[in-house]
């Protein structure tokens, strides 16, 4: 998969053994001034270190990655099981039961993210298997999904390739050049009660249903593998649980577990000071630093979030696995002087909404509606003076 082959490291990703080449981000095959020529190899010295510093955390663990089977698609299995027993009781006890299992099921998507990135095992088989495994139980194809990620991977931050695997971005003057139209449904889209309670769900229980047109055969396959899968889950749940009760707790499950990965995956990317670049200024190791949050939660919440709030490090380096992130992450200055963002703090990446390409930062609309005002009073003080 060339996508994920961009990736500087020069890691084997889960398809480099098709023939496709490796492509380094910081090579282009354009003339470049002395002054950008210094900046590449600034750059390359730049990999270099942190190739070095992260080598020995990509390294997998059999036993940590069964370990992690084990205590979360174990207990995933559990509580379920304890959803069915608990019908013979009281909802009251079902619903709680589930909301736990929707948090858990957020640790199951990371064991599947990992699968996909080749890195929670050391044999690409166990991923792939593991990764289907998990995807039947995330409601996500497997390939398709790891396609469109590396796709993520491999564009994030950079504004001339904005489209897949992000939250839709728009920078100020696109959003001023919209119709009213495109901008009601630009609100609409980066509204926080539909970004993160109607869209996680339509998108994982509707819309990954179907495979992307530019998907290529293998993808496309994997979609429809899984939605047999999915049915045939489904089907051997409501053999015993009944279709209504099997319904209400899938889909609190499947809808806490959604909104969950999508507030992580907001906040992860979607903050002030984040990092947005055109292609000639793009850089991976600023993409990945600067442009991916620690998000440093209570630990019962780093948990269950996989250790994903080590994004920063898990930009850098997707085949870390997420078992070694947190190690990585105290191993070196480079990564323990990244500001952190607590749990409160992320609270106000809710108001960022658009790139100011001048002040190189995400802004409110309210700060856009200032800045409007304030422009156009001092276009009437001109026009008075003169």
């Amino acid at each position: 998969m060339a996508l994920e082959n961009i990736n500087p490291i020069g890691e084997q990703t889960p398809n480099s053994s098709e023939g496709e080449s490796s492509e380094d981000p910081v090579e282009k095959k354009t003339r470049k001034t002395p002054g950008q020529l210094a900046d590449k190899a600034r750059q390359r010295k730049e990999i270099t270190r942190w190739k070095a510093i992260v080598a020995e955390f990509q390294k997998s663990s059999r036993w940590r990655a069964n370990w992690q089977i084990f205590n979360t698609v174990g207990l995933y299995a559990l509580l379920w099981y304890m959803m069915f027993l608990s019908l013979s009781v009281s909802w009251w006890l079902t619903v709680p039961i589930a909301i736990v299992a929707g948090g858990l099921l957020v640790r199951v998507f990371i064991i599947f993210h990992d699968c996909g990135h080749g890195s929670f095992f050391k044999s690409r088989k166990a991923n792939d298997a593991w990764g289907f495994i998990t995807g039947a139980l995330t409601f996500t194809a497997y390939f398709h999904w790891r396609w469109e990620h590396a796709t993520h991977h491999a564009t994030t931050g950079n504004l001339e390739r904005r489209g897949m695997g992000d939250v839709p971005t728009l920078t100020v003057d696109e959003y001023l050049a919209s119709s009213r139209w495109g901008k009601f449904k630009y609100q609409m889209t980066r509204n926080p009660f539909i970004l993160f309670t109607i869209t996680p769900l339509v998108m994982f229980v509707v819309v990954q249903r179907f495979a992307f047109k530019s998907a290529k055969r293998r993808e496309k396959i994997s979609v429809w593998m899984m939605n047999i899968a999915i049915v045939g889950l489904a089907w051997g749940l409501i053999s015993i649980f009944g279709f209504i009760p099997w319904l209400i707790c899938q889909l609190i499950t499947i809808g806490i577990a959604s909104s969950a990965g999508f507030w992580l995956f907001y906040v992860q990317h979607q903050f002030e000071d984040a990092y947005w670049e055109n292609t000639d200024s793009w850089e991976y190791t600023d993409a990945a630093m600067k442009g991916s949050s620690y998000y440093k939660l209570p630990k019962i919440l780093q948990w269950f979030s996989g250790n994903i709030g080590f994004h920063h490090v898990h930009h850098l380096s997707s085949r870390i696995p997420n078992y070694n992130l947190e190690r990585c992450h105290y191993s070196d200055p480079m990564f323990t002087a990244v500001q952190p963002m607590t749990l409160w703090d992320s609270f106000r990446c809710l108001n960022v909404r658009l790139w100011d390409e001048k002040a190189k930062k995400l802004i409110s609309f309210g700060q856009l509606k200032r800045q409007m005002q304030q422009a156009d009073s001092g276009d009437r003080a001109k026009s008075k003076a003169a």
